[in-house]
């Protein structure tokens, strides 16, 4: 079993930047993709950045050129960067991971951290 456990929300002015940290801990060794998805006020959870190791990360549409996420495998975390941010990204931000374990497959969430972006 994976535990997720983030930090960094907060409130922030537009165009103004936070970075997001979650750090794994328990069967680590089973993961295999860790991220970050966001559910905005009254929509679904989307994903925002996600990396499988050993490949580069990929993002949704509306934050490319302005978050980047970065995995470092032997302290088990991934962080998020959001830079310019806008009152668009206003939401819960929850860190992911994917597990692997006797061949069967999990995901593993953290309990979310609120970004709020406002003037």
């Amino acid at each position: 079993q994976v535990e997720l456990v983030e930090s960094g929300g907060g409130l922030v002015r537009p165009g103004g930047s936070l970075t997001l940290t979650c750090v794994a801990s328990g069967n680590t060794a089973s993961i295999y993709a860790m991220g970050w998805y966001r559910r905005a006020p009254g929509k679904q959870r989307d994903v925002v950045a996600h990396i499988r190791d050993g490949t580069f990360a990929t993002y949704a549409d509306s934050v490319k050129g302005r978050f980047t996420l970065s995995r470092d495998v032997e302290k088990n975390t991934v962080s998020l960067q959001m830079n310019s941010l806008q009152s668009e990204d206003t939401a819960v931000y929850y860190c992911h991971a994917g597990t692997t374990h006797g061949g069967r497959y999990s995901d593993a969430w953290g309990q979310g951290t609120q970004v709020t972006v406002s003037s």
